[in-house]
């Protein structure tokens, strides 16, 4: 039986406090579209895309008036571009992005994930060209992310990735310099990368997913901050339930959206991703979750604490509201993406070193952070590793998308627009790592890579 109030509380929710899903994702596998002949190959991969996504943005625009639930963003996620490049050895990649580019446009989507490599162990046929073709890519196109996987538990990190990326990611920035360095914001580097994960720029569809799937990534940081703020000076332990009985009920809403869409779309349902996923606008804050916890600002001493129990309590909840959960799911800290992360960097209780304290204990990493265009990329890439010895000994996903900004130094503004936000550029340790970081070689896993 439908309960009124929950009716009324999930319009309040919509309307007051910024609640909604934030993106359906379709999963599409082009290991079928693999070909020899690169033309050939591009075709296949637009014709495919065409065909199965063609009424996803319509499908959720049409769940969205009919539930009142807005839905921000369709986006498409395909198999990583490397798996097909390796079949044209010689051929220029970029030709892919632009197949990609074109047909994420042809069928109205917000963006389009998977020009990617899986390179934790080695550079397979593919790899190597696709990363080196990155800074082209992105500057050429202006839906395609992308995205690097150097890193797992299981075999360890690819220090020579490593160092490849830290120079790919200046590039990036030098080759849209003149968009407000916008390509690294379309560039992800992962350890632990998820196959399902539906939040760009991440999203991949995984070699190990289906031909074709519907994930859904829900958000609400307004609703949990409100619901914290109505119980009042509760004890901690009655802060996580109340995170666990309103990250339920958000889920249940995603999950529903993910199964009118299956449904709908004639497509198989995967995952919802739970994750607290911020914007810029006013009330939608996952930094001001952390301050209604009792924080004067995100970044004092206490806010690593805060958001272990909020991302611990978040996936508690959510996992009970979901047959299928998956992706990253937790609390995201993008910087540029937060109106309470951007106030807290711009008056200095938060810095890089203390963002990554955060992401030991958070769903993802180092995520949007504008940093001096000056920085060598050697030191990009020891921030990298960093955070990938951080996935790698937690057995946990972990990233960075850092945004050189050429041109701009510590305390400068940069804006992107859009859900990509703006904010400062915050500056980094500036002591080299050059000597660590040309070693190359590959990482050791640790030992509880050993489980079987």
């Amino acid at each position: 039986m439908i309960n009124t109030d929950d009716i009324l509380e999930t319009i309040h929710m919509i309307d007051d406090e910024n609640l909604d899903v934030r993106t359906i994702t379709m999963g599409i596998s082009l290991l079928d579209c693999i070909d020899s002949d690169i033309d050939k190959a591009c075709d296949k991969i637009y014709d495919k895309i065409c065909n199965y996504a063609g009424n996803l943005v319509k499908t959720g625009e049409d769940i969205s008036k009919e539930y009142g639930i807005p839905i921000i963003n369709k986006r498409v996620s395909v198999t990583p571009i490397s798996m097909v490049a390796a079949a044209c050895p010689g051929k220029n990649p970029v030709r892919f992005a632009l197949a990609l580019d074109r047909a994420a446009k042809a069928i109205g989507v917000n963006f389009i994930g998977g020009y990617s490599a899986l390179v934790q162990k080695g550079f397979a046929p593919g790899d190597y060209a696709v990363i080196q073709s990155i800074p082209e890519a992105l500057s050429r196109t202006d839906l395609v992310c992308s995205s690097v996987n150097v890193g797992t538990t299981k075999a360890g990190i690819n220090m020579d990735a490593v160092a490849k990326m830290g120079h790919i990611i200046l590039d990036t920035a030098k080759a849209t310099a003149d968009r407000n360095c916008i390509g690294p914001a379309k560039l992800v580097v992962f350890c632990n990368a998820p196959e399902d994960n539906p939040f760009m720029a991440g999203a991949f569809q995984g070699p190990g997913e289906p031909d074709c799937e519907i994930n859904v990534g829900v958000s609400g940081p307004g609703v949990v901050r409100t619901a914290i703020k109505k119980a009042g000076d509760c004890d901690i332990a009655e802060v996580a339930n109340i995170v666990k009985k309103t990250a339920f009920k958000v889920t249940r809403m995603g999950q529903l959206v993910a199964q009118e869409a299956s449904k709908r779309l004639c497509v198989p349902f995967g995952i919802v991703d739970l994750s607290l996923a911020p914007t810029p606008a006013v009330g939608d804050s996952v930094a001001h979750i952390l301050e209604e916890m009792g924080l004067e600002s995100c970044g004092a001493h206490g806010t690593t604490a805060c958001l272990a129990l909020l991302n611990d309590a978040v996936k508690k909840g959510g996992i009970m509201a979901s047959s299928h959960v998956g992706g990253l799911s937790g609390a995201f800290i993008p910087v540029t993406e937060d109106a309470g992360m951007i106030d807290a960097a711009r008056c200095g209780s938060l810095s890089i070193t203390k963002l990554e304290a955060m992401t030991a204990v958070c769903s993802v990493g180092l995520d949007m952070i504008a940093i001096p265009g000056d920085v060598p990329p050697e030191i990009i890439s020891a921030i990298i590793a960093d955070e990938a010895a951080i996935g790698l000994v937690n057995s946990k996903t972990t990233a960075v998308r850092l945004i050189p900004a050429i041109g701009k130094k510590a305390g400068d503004e940069i804006s992107f627009g859009g859900l990509l936000g703006g904010g400062p550029v915050m500056e980094v340790n500036r002591y080299s790592p050059l000597r660590f970081i040309s070693r190359g070689g590959r990482f050791p896993a640790p030992l509880q890579s050993l489980k079987n």
